[in-house]
């Protein structure tokens, strides 16, 4: 991807703005790797990316070209260890961890091809990296590699659940799972904390807006709650702000899904809400929580922005949890966790798309037309 300065004039679709060009690096440093990208998991931060939304990236970084892609699998190809403490060899299989810089607890403050400078992404034939940044999959793993591809989501959603779970437990220490309900809104990482919750004998269900995904999720033990049931639920955009018909049909829209939310918490609401959606759903996450609720996101998919009454939920006791990718240091564990209890993506459930088509894969997710959670791309052959 170009600099919005550099890039050539196009039609305005993410996919337009990805260009095949050469791209050069130099020689590996200590501490480096040289690898081969296998499959890479298409992430919102992509879409993000490309939409130039929050940020310019090239801008932020100060580069007039970078390479996309922080979350996949590769093959290390060479390795310059030096005097460093290097868990890699050549030839392994890895997990790219997405960290560019970090703080001084291991959490990510920079992300590595997005906003850190200098750092190269999956979206390449080769790329280099940090050695550090590369998990081995485990020796041996009953699972395929685009389950393990999948890994990010899983991270992610392991480390906002573990957190999001451990506020709702400050407020009601004793309260049984079984009779409270966690809901999320459709997506990857909300279908793997979902999982988690209800591994920890919560009531499960999340949205879905296709037969292929409501079928989905009812395989997996999650309630599939039907989107196309309540058509306006989105906020109105700037356009319908006047369009009272509009409002009216939303309104409704709210009631049943609400009614559908009651129905399922036994009137009591959502203890912990899983919303990665933003801006456009969120008056109604806040409506659906039950009193000592917890709502709970690790990123966005529309609109960042967001108001709330602040003594409405200072009476319920809200906690509301943020959480950004995950702790370094988990990682190996997080790992181990997927391979010993198979909390990790169905056995085909992804979509892979091949390298000459990531334009159409980044046209595909921005408008909503892939079915799986789990879109990926395959840069080079195992």
């Amino acid at each position: 991807m170009h600099s919005g300065a550099a890039a050539d004039p196009h039609d305005g679709g993410p996919g337009a703005t990805l260009r095949l060009d050469r791209f050069d690096f130099g020689p590996l440093k200590e501490g480096e790797a040289l690898v081969e990208p296998i499959l890479g998991s298409w992430e919102a931060n992509i879409d993000h990316a490309l939409a130039r939304s929050p940020i310019d990236v090239c801008r932020s970084r100060g580069e007039d070209a970078v390479v996309l892609g922080n979350s996949g699998l590769v093959r290390a190809l060479k390795v310059n260890a030096g005097n460093r403490d290097v868990q890699v060899r050549e030839g392994d299989l890895c997990l790219l961890l997405p960290f560019g810089r970090t703080d001084r607890f291991g959490y990510a403050e920079l992300v590595h091809a997005y906003d850190e400078p200098g750092t190269i992404g999956l979206l390449a034939k080769q790329s280099k990296m940090a050695a550090r940044l590369l998990l081995p999959i485990p020796d041996g793993t009953p699972y395929s590699l685009p389950q393990w591809a999948s890994y990010g989501r899983y991270f992610t959603a392991w480390d906002n659940w573990q957190k999001a779970y451990g506020c709702w437990r400050t407020q009601v220490a004793d309260a049984d799972p079984a009779d409270h309900l966690v809901f999320g809104w459709g997506g990857g990482v909300a279908f793997a904390e979902l999982l988690l919750a209800r591994r920890a004998g919560f009531r499960v269900a999340m949205t879905a807006g296709s037969d292929e995904r409501v079928s989905f999720l009812r395989e997996n033990g999650i309630t599939a709650v039907d989107r196309r049931r309540f058509p306006d639920l989105s906020l109105p955009t700037r356009q319908e702000r006047t369009d009272r018909d509009r409002h009216q049909r939303r309104r409704t829209s709210v009631k049943e899904l609400l009614d559908v939310i009651g129905e399922l918490s036994d009137g009591h609401g959502v203890a912990i809400f899983v919303d990665n959606i933003g801006e456009p759903l969120y008056d109604i996450t806040l409506t659906a929580m039950a009193r000592q609720g917890v709502v709970s996101t690790c990123g966005w998919r529309a609109g960042m922005r967001l108001s709330q009454l602040r003594g409405a939920e200072c009476i319920s006791r809200h906690l509301h949890v943020n959480t950004h990718v995950w702790r370094l240091p988990d990682s190996p564990g997080i790992r181990d966790f997927q391979e010993s209890d198979g909390w990790i993506a169905p056995k085909g459930a992804d979509m892979i798309y091949d390298f000459d088509r990531v334009p159409e894969l980044a046209e595909d997710y921005a408008n909503g037309r892939i079915g799986s959670y789990f879109p990926m791309y395959r840069v080079n052959p195992l």
